[in-house]
């Protein structure tokens, strides 16, 4: 079975988060990637086993890899697999997601 994550596709799941998703990205990155002091960040990677950021700490760049809960098939599993990660990083941040008010 082929992955589908061809490079146009991760090309575009990148410029999705980095365009519509940064604010997103960063909660993750500080709530669950190991990296609560991070002020930015950018969406570097994705495949099968997770998402890859470079998140900006303390002044340089830091690499944050974090793993999704189950390896993905199928391109649409990574909109679930992000709102889940955003949803457990505001959790861990003590911050409510939207639509929990």
């Amino acid at each position: 079975m082929s992955s589908p994550f061809t490079p146009d596709v991760v090309d575009a799941i990148k410029r999705h988060m980095n365009d519509d998703h940064a604010d997103d990205a960063l909660l993750i990155c500080r709530g669950l990637g190991g990296q609560p002091e991070a002020t930015g960040t950018t969406t570097t990677g994705v495949d099968d086993r997770g998402i890859e950021f470079a998140a900006l700490v303390d002044g340089r760049e830091v690499t944050v890899r974090v793993p999704w809960s189950a390896t993905l098939t199928e391109r649409v599993q990574v909109r679930w697999e992000v709102v889940r990660l955003y949803r457990e990083a505001c959790a861990a941040l003590g911050l409510p997601a939207r639509g929990e008010h």
